[in-house]
């Protein structure tokens, strides 16, 4: 029997999301954690045996799609609007509060990639999250060397739509790793590797899962400013570093962690990189750190 229960939840604008819920059976209210998944990924993708270990451990789980990915609404689909994903999770946890199974003053926040750093943009205005974790951020989108073309493009697309044209689509990574901004490792070794996840998603047939972004998500992207937001967080912070990411360069995550505001810890992963931290065996060692940190801070030593 599955551990979990589909649910959907909605924002203040009415987009419904779409998520999995792990519920513990406890007389008492308990902790609760809402995970974030990476770039353009669905809820069925590598992270619900994460999720399971942290039900497993007596926490709450939910594992949702974000706005306009999966089986969550909004339109165009898979246009990925940081900024309003940060605005989607503080309404997530609002839901979350709500439930009877959960302690409403023990609400935690776990994100991946692209997940993490909406994470930590949402916590620094919505103060309710007890702890944040944040495995390996990602934190620049753009390479200034693509900036002209690729914004000369976004505005040709604007002008197409208000011409009656559908919102223009594409690949979030080329078979040789790149895209339009250079984002997330695009033109080294990174981004074949986020173009191979992106494929063996595909080809696993995860329900929801469209292997396309509508290509206003980077002028999102462009606007986006996550490092000027996380002076803002007053949470305890975990920061998961892989050694060897080539998709979010560590010393950048490491220096962005020392801006956070609040007590801040580092787990330096080794020998680990951007996609296999979290995933099978090589997640042992985060999720025993994730479940180390966050029992410290709702049994109060944080």
């Amino acid at each position: 029997m599955p551990r979990h229960k589909p649910i959907e939840c909605k924002t203040i604008d009415g987009t419904t999301i779409s998520g999995w819920l792990y519920t513990v059976d406890s007389p008492t209210p308990a902790p609760a954690i809402i995970m974030s998944h990476g770039f353009n990924c669905v809820k069925e993708f590598t992270l619900p045996d994460i999720a399971e270990t942290f039900h497993r451990a007596g926490y709450n789980v939910l594992l949702y799609d974000a706005r306009s990915v999966g089986a969550s609404g909004g339109t165009p689909q898979n246009l990925l609007d940081p900024l309003q994903m940060a605005e989607d999770l503080s309404d997530i946890t609002t839901y979350m509060t709500s439930l009877p199974s959960v302690n409403p003053t023990q609400i935690l926040l776990w994100g991946m990639s692209f997940g993490a750093t909406i994470t930590s943009t949402c916590a620094a205005i919505d103060r309710r999250p007890k702890a944040l974790v944040l495995v390996c951020p990602l934190f620049s989108y753009i390479q200034p060397h693509k900036a002209d073309k690729a914004y000369a493009q976004l505005i040709k697309d604007r002008i197409s739509q208000l011409r009656g044209n559908e919102p223009y689509s594409l690949p979030p990574f080329s078979p040789t790793g790149d895209n339009p901004i250079g984002f997330g490792g695009a033109g080294g070794p990174g981004g074949v590797q986020a173009y191979r996840l992106m494929k063996a998603a595909a080809e696993l047939g995860n329900p929801g899962f469209r292997d396309r972004i509508a290509f206003q998500t980077y002028q999102k992207l462009a606007l986006y400013r996550p490092k000027e937001y996380v002076g803002m967080v007053r949470a305890p912070v975990l920061m998961v570093i892989p050694e060897e990411d080539e998709i979010s360069p560590p010393e950048e995550q490491r220096e962005v962690l020392a801006r956070f505001g609040g007590v801040k810890r580092e787990y330096w992963a080794v020998g680990k990189g951007h996609l296999n931290v979290a995933t099978g065996e090589e997640a042992r060692e985060m999720v025993e750190k994730t479940l180390e940190f966050f029992g410290e801070v709702v049994g109060g030593g944080l």
